[in-house]
């Protein structure tokens, strides 16, 4: 595929068929993706390839808390989990909340969700530009989510598709412990991956004119 195609309809794919990903097919996504840029090229990305149905199941459920304060916070206007605005949300009310995130309820189910790779981060090797800022650190996610999107960009080169989801960060501790992970390995992103229900060609993003502008963040609006 021409690389302005794979980057104008990769998708967050949540829904697949029932076909399998080949382990040649997943070798090929990572060894291109491998190619992403990192902070001193220290590459300091696991990519963890999740086969076991009880280890699926317990992150599923890890994954199916967080999702529910989530929806809780979207019902109650918030932006979720925002560093500038606290929540109002009770946990008592996040608790009640349905999921609604079908996914997670066939994370154990190969023929639903064929592949589900965690992906960690090597925190000895990061460099964090804004570690002394007074705000959430952003800088260090350089180091690790173009692999992630890569590996998104490569799925989508072969016909496949999948979704960054973050959910499992908020229960980092318990999957940790689950995943055999090290104390300083974070995780960044778990992806499902299979082959999209239906494949989106068409995808809604705002023009270059609403994100760009010239010299100042007030500027005027970059055009061509």
């Amino acid at each position: 595929m021409e690389l302005n195609e794979v980057m104008r309809t990769t998708f967050s794919a949540r829904a697949f068929t029932g076909e399998p990903l080949p382990d040649e097919t997943l070798y090929r996504i990572l060894d291109n993706a491998r190619f992403a840029c990192s902070g001193a090229n220290l590459q300091g990305w696991r990519v963890i390839v999740v086969r076991e149905q009880e280890i699926r199941r317990q992150i599923a459920s890890i994954c199916a808390d967080t999702f529910r304060y989530y929806r809780a916070q979207e019902i109650a206007g918030e932006v979720p989990f925002n560093p500038i605005t606290p929540t109002e949300v009770d946990p008592s009310e996040a608790a009640r909340t349905d999921l609604r995130y079908p996914m997670l309820g066939h994370f154990d189910d190969v023929k639903k969700v064929p592949v589900v790779l965690v992906i960690t981060l090597d925190l000895r090797v990061v460099t964090a530009f804004d570690l002394n800022q007074a705000r959430i650190g952003v800088i260090s996610g350089a180091s690790i989510y173009p692999f992630a999107w890569n590996i998104l960009l490569g799925a989508r080169n072969e016909g496949f598709g999948g979704v960054l989801t973050t959910f499992l960060a908020n229960g980092e501790k318990e999957a940790q412990s689950i995943l055999g992970l090290p104390d300083h390995y974070a995780i960044a992103a778990m992806l499902p991956l299979g082959r999209p229900v239906k494949q989106l060609t068409k995808l809604k993003r705002r023009p270059v004119e609403s994100f760009t502008t010239i010299n100042r963040f007030d500027g005027a609006p970059f055009k061509p």
